[in-house]
């Protein structure tokens, strides 16, 4: 049973779809920087602040390992993910990818106090999307965009695995 892996933007959603899918698929949902915080009994806020963000970037690669290690699972990314290519290629070797495409302006409406890249500055927010945005669109296998809930978001990606895994 292939992997359900959603990447996108810090604040576009991941986790709640993540919670519906699971849900409603009935399959178990991995948070990738859950999987970090636990192992590094810290917040990720934390570990930015006392290791940097290269630190974080290489344990988010071995959550990205221990998560595509997994099977039949919704794994739910840091927006981060797609900086390493490796980590793409191994989630993609067991998951499909799917990309939830949020407009920004909804994103920057929300708060991100607890996002250590992005806190409540709406100007940080735009240069990562700017950043990225080509890196979501290169590696997802299909990208979600038009949806209003995260409800609407997983209907849509049950669909489409549904249809691709013949389930």
């Amino acid at each position: 049973m292939r992997n359900i892996v959603l990447i996108g933007m810090p604040g576009c959603g991941k986790t709640k779809v993540g919670e519906e899918l699971s849900r409603r698929l009935k399959m178990p949902l991995v948070d990738t920087d859950q999987l970090v915080e636990l192992r590094q009994e810290r917040t990720i806020p934390e570990i930015f602040a006392q290791d940097g963000e290269a630190a974080f970037r290489d344990m988010e690669s071995d959550a990205a390992r221990r998560a595509a290690g997994m099977t039949g699972v919704v794994i739910a990314t840091g927006g981060g993910m797609v900086l390493r290519e490796e980590n793409m290629r191994m989630l993609a070797a067991t998951g499909i990818i799917f990309f939830r495409d949020r407009p920004l302006e909804e994103i920057a409406g929300e708060n991100h106090a607890g996002r250590p890249l992005i806190g409540s500055d709406r100007d940080r927010l735009q240069r990562l999307y700017t950043e990225r945005i080509e890196l979501y669109r290169k590696y997802a296998q299909y990208t979600i965009s038009h949806t209003e809930t995260p409800a609407e978001a997983a209907l849509r990606i049950m669909e489409i695995y549904r249809e691709v895994c013949g389930t």
